[in-house]
């Protein structure tokens, strides 16, 4: 059975070549062994790489559209047999691969796009909140400065592949039960560019690039998030050729903060109160982030566990001069040292709240009751 190859890449049957293309430059971002080790997204690398081989190949795709499967290498009703050049050359025998005429694929060249790459870094909540220029350091394809992308020697030229005659494939012919089979592969002397450099320059070896270590100045946006990916355009790795390059993308790792816990555009801290201050009401200060210290109200009578909440103090929306909150969780500390004058003035201050007291025990003596009869009452009925 011929493979789904446009669900391997969550297109329709009838996109464009362009909406080919992005899918597959999405998925392999999130799935290439560089960026996901894992062996179940390197399996799936492989079988979207696999498709988009065979969508981005007018012939290819013909076939898949046709009920067939351009890559199938055995089983595959008696097509597709290594004897038999597979299911494609079939095809391209059939219906004019032989003439040379309308169907011949042009050769790919040697310039070629470079590859995007990934770099994490780490940012403190601070520099998330503010935003940050980093000085990265990256191991990249850079332009050759000897050859400016040419790959050649001095004034040497490229010159057309004497195997393939600039086609950048060559064929041949075999037998099978249908009769003779048409089959195209890639030149193997300039690998599908047509050319060939007798030349070639003495850095990079006609690849018109090398290898090299660079700095890079990437500006950080204020409100990133941890995960988040900053993108560079054109800063990634050059192609061969002196391709154009491809992106740079900038990893957020977001570090623990001390006091500060993040929750998306909120900020969660933990503030400790004396029992007194909780039962009289104060002001307290906190160093924010943004803000510096700021004063937070607490109203008398507050509770373990209430929440007080500065608007507008927390991080900064990310392309948006909105901001989040500050919430303050309120920890109230009873003293468990006391000397005999604090002692004795919790006493007094206990007799005159024995009335309170007295109302809260048994509101509190009648809902236990409460609760018991219906344990009861469920129990009783099983």
């Amino acid at each position: 059975m011929a493979r789904d190859y446009y669900g391997l890449l969550g297109v329709a049957k009838n996109a464009t070549d362009q909406e080919i293309k992005r899918a597959y430059r999405k998925l392999a971002r999130e799935l290439h062994p560089d960026v996901n080790p894992d062996e179940v997204a390197q399996a799936k690398f492989k079988e979207v790489s696999a498709a988009y081989e065979v969508l981005s190949d007018s012939e290819k795709r013909r076939i898949v559209d046709m009920g067939g499967d351009p890559l199938e290498s055995g089983g595959g009703g008696g097509y597709s047999g290594a004897g038999f050049g597979g299911l494609g050359d079939v095809f391209e025998a059939f219906f004019g691969g032989m003439s040379g005429s309308g169907n011949a694929r042009k050769p790919r060249g040697r310039v070629q796009p470079g590859a995007d790459s990934l770099l994490r870094t780490r940012l403190s909540l601070a520099e998330c909140a503010v935003g940050v220029t980093k000085h990265l350091t990256v191991d990249t394809a850079i332009l050759c400065d000897v050859c400016t992308g040419a790959g050649t020697n001095g004034n040497s030229k490229p010159v057309r592949c004497e195997t393939c005659g600039g086609a950048g494939e060559v064929q041949s012919v075999q037998r099978s039960f249908l009769g003779q089979v048409l089959t195209s592969r890639p030149c193997p002397t300039c690998r599908g560019a047509g050319e060939t450099i007798p030349d070639p320059c003495h850095k990079c070896g006609g690849d018109g690039r090398v290898r090299a270590r660079r700095e890079i100045a990437a500006p950080i946006p204020a409100g990133v998030a941890n995960g988040m990916r900053v993108r560079l355009a054109a800063q990634g790795e050059v192609g061969p050729g002196g391709g154009h390059a491809g992106d740079l993308y900038v990893e957020i790792v977001e570090q623990p903060h001390d006091v500060f816990v993040r929750d998306s555009d909120d900020l969660h801290c933990t503030v400790r109160l004396p029992m007194v201050d909780a039962a009289l009401g104060t002001t307290v200060v906190i160093d924010t982030i943004l803000d510096g210290p700021t004063e937070l109200t607490i109203p008398a009578g507050t509770q373990p566990g209430e929440i007080s909440v500065l608007r507008g103090h927390g991080m900064p929306r990310l392309r948006s001069g909105a901001r989040g909150d500050l919430l303050a969780h309120l920890d109230i500390v009873v003293p468990t040292k006391l000397d005999a004058k604090q002692t004795d003035l919790l006493r007094k201050y206990k007799g005159t709240r024995e009335r309170e007291r007295a109302e809260v025990m048994s509101a509190q003596s009648e809902h236990n009751s409460g609760l018991f009869a219906r344990l009861r009452a469920s129990f009783s009925g099983r």
